[in-house]
């Protein structure tokens, strides 16, 4: 019997241990991570990469439309004040990219309050290496640029140049960027709340965002600049003063022609097909731009005008650029026509109507066509467009926003160039300007020996 009971006892413990082994290795068995798809991973290895690189390569095609804006706008006026159109649009660029860093991104992407980001400032907790927000700062940053160099060109020919330099940086340190935070401040943070966007408004890679804001701020610029001496008669009537240098002008359009590449394209900010739809998309709104521009002038002006169809181009990518990723292609050359028309007639009406004086048309090419290009994506749109069943909530929506930012930067545009008026002045004395502000403010010429005070 006791025999019997220690054979008991031990095929128990027996036991007991099996079942011991048999949960440890359950356990184990919870424990231990998925087994990895080597495939896989490298997968979404590369195409992370692919974004990186494919997003970097668009902003610096971005970053090179900084020289195509420095030619037109140089192209576009007098040779006695080439200079400081040069040195302006390096400025905005530098000093834009150092205030953007340290405020404006973190206004436009960080943690939002509903009105503004309040995280990312500099960067902060970011380490450095390959992390995304880096290649998203670069991008970014060239946007920013953008905006603020817009407003150089409507202003051009009269300003001082320690206004410039103000205004430029509040453009990239607040105005661009808070607005920016409705429409696009969960581009990074995709549970941000950005008032504009989860309502639905669509600005693909800035028709408003962009362009409305720096031409909204550039016509509160010349308004309260007020035009070049010489521009307008004793009856009112504008006199035409002519750029010095229209190849240069061309030149700086067709560099803007090839960045928009970056531009548009770029805003998918992945590596993938939609790159050369966009592309597509984009091509043919500039060249109908163009092709409009040219037959709207030749109507008008009774000859093929170089400057209205240069901006005929620039106004048709202007156009596009809000929906570029959701129309089709003859929907984009609608656009890009429509675009065409009308900064033709923009420049007229302002000129002639309005009498503000914009050297190179930067109100009618950004802000005008901007805000046609972002209500077209409520007109257009092959998902939700009027025109494609969708009704008018898409529409509205567009309207909204244009509206909103149209409100904000001509608003708070009026506030800051009279500020600047009343403080440290907006305006160069009657001499300089007759001079130029090449001798004015810089001290030099941009053509050595040719200067032509005029």
């Amino acid at each position: 019997m006791r025999h019997h009971l220690k054979i008991n006892k031990g095929l128990l413990l027996v036991n007991i241990l099996l079942f011991m082994l048999w949960a440890g290795a359950a356990l184990a068995d919870e424990a231990a991570p998925a087994p990895v798809d080597p495939v896989a991973e490298a997968k979404t290895e590369l195409q992370t990469n692919l974004n990186i690189v494919w997003t970097c390569i668009a902003a610096f095609l971005v970053f090179f439309m900084q020289a195509g804006f420095a030619m037109v706008e140089t192209g576009f006026t007098r040779a006695k004040n080439s200079v400081n159109i040069l040195m302006k649009n390096l400025m905005d660029f530098s000093v834009g990219s150092l205030v953007y860093f340290v405020v404006g991104f973190g206004l436009m992407f960080g943690v939002s309050n509903g009105v503004f980001g309040t995280t990312l400032f500099g960067l902060s907790g970011t380490e450095p290496g390959a992390d995304w927000n880096w290649t998203f700062l670069i991008f970014q940053t060239v946007f920013a640029a953008t905006a603020a160099t817009i407003v150089s060109g409507a202003m051009a020919e009269r300003t001082k140049f320690i206004s410039y330099l103000i205004y430029s940086a509040v453009i990239s340190l607040v105005i661009y960027p808070i607005f920016g935070s409705w429409a696009w401040g969960n581009l990074l943070l995709t549970d941000n709340n950005s008032w504009l966007a989860n309502m639905g408004f669509h600005d693909f890679a800035g028709s408003t965002v962009v362009h409305s804001i720096g031409g909204w701020l550039a016509l509160a610029g010349a308004l309260i600049l007020g035009p070049r001496i010489g521009k307008y008669g004793p009856d009112g009537k504008p006199k035409a003063i002519l750029g010095h240098n229209l190849p240069l002008a061309a030149l700086g359009v067709f560099i803007l022609w090839f960045g928009w590449f970056g531009f548009n394209p770029g805003s998918t900010t992945v590596g993938n097909g939609s790159i050369g739809y966009i592309a597509v998309t984009t091509n043919l709104a500039a060249a109908a731009g163009a092709v409009m521009a040219l037959i709207t002038s030749w109507i008008i002006i009774k000859k093929p005008d170089i400057s209205m169809t240069l901006n005929g181009a620039l106004a048709g990518l202007v156009a596009i650029t809000a929906p570029c990723d959701g129309v089709s292609p003859m929907g984009a050359i609608v656009i890009g026509s429509v675009g065409g028309i009308l900064v033709v007639l923009s420049v007229l009406f302002f000129d002639y109507v309005l009498k503000i004086d914009d050297p190179v048309g930067a109100v009618s090419v950004h802000g005008v066509n901007g805000l046609w290009g972002t209500i077209s994506y409520g007109l257009f749109a092959m998902d939700g467009g009027l025109f494609y069943g969708g009704g008018f909530k898409q529409l509205g929506i567009q309207l909204l926003g244009a509206g909103t930012a149209f409100a904000w930067a001509f608003g708070l545009g009026l506030v800051m160039f009279i500020l600047l008026k009343k403080t440290v002045g907006l305006r160069v004395n009657l001499e300089e300007e007759r001079k130029g502000l090449d001798i004015g403010e810089h001290g030099m010429e941009a053509y050595s020996g040719f200067q032509i005070f005029s």
